[in-house]
């Protein structure tokens, strides 16, 4: 792994997300207008960062069905993932982690049910997620890796 990937991997907490699907982008506003702290990163999977990461994480790179949170150099998916998020926001959002008493299978399936129909739900944009400089600090864009 190209060191500049694994000290990213090391120091940040990082979320991918599918910067072509307007429920996701909608998660990205979600983060950053709540994550005050600074917690994690944001990745597109479509970037060249984002690739490198689903590679990291054995995920594929060329269609994208789940959030992926990078933790300590930890990947997790679907519902885990959204809820790891959770925990770590401020109230009311925190409270979330309750939720971690339903059965994983039982999130999970839930999760997907929505994850894999959500361009048919929600819509696909015809470009990316635009990263503004007053959003730029909440993401890792490629430049960092070069």
């Amino acid at each position: 792994m190209p060191k500049p990937l694994q000290q990213l991997i090391q120091t940040n907490n990082i979320i991918l997300f599918d910067a072509e699907c307007v429920l996701c982008s909608a998660w990205a506003d979600f983060m950053i207008k709540h994550d005050v702290e600074y917690l994690f990163k944001l990745v597109s999977v479509q970037s060249n960062v984002g690739q490198q990461l689903l590679a990291y994480c054995h995920l594929p790179t060329d269609h994208f069905e789940t959030m992926v949170l990078l933790e300590n150099g930890q990947c997790y998916t679907e519902s885990t993932a959204f809820l790891r998020i959770m925990h770590q926001l401020d109230s009311p959002y925190a409270s979330l982690k309750y939720a971690r008493v339903i059965p994983k299978l039982v999130r999970d399936f839930a999760y997907r049910r929505i994850a894999l129909n959500r361009y048919r739900l929600f819509g696909k944009t015809e470009q990316c997620y635009r990263v503004t400089p007053e959003t730029q600090q909440h993401f890792l864009l490629d430049e960092v890796l070069t």
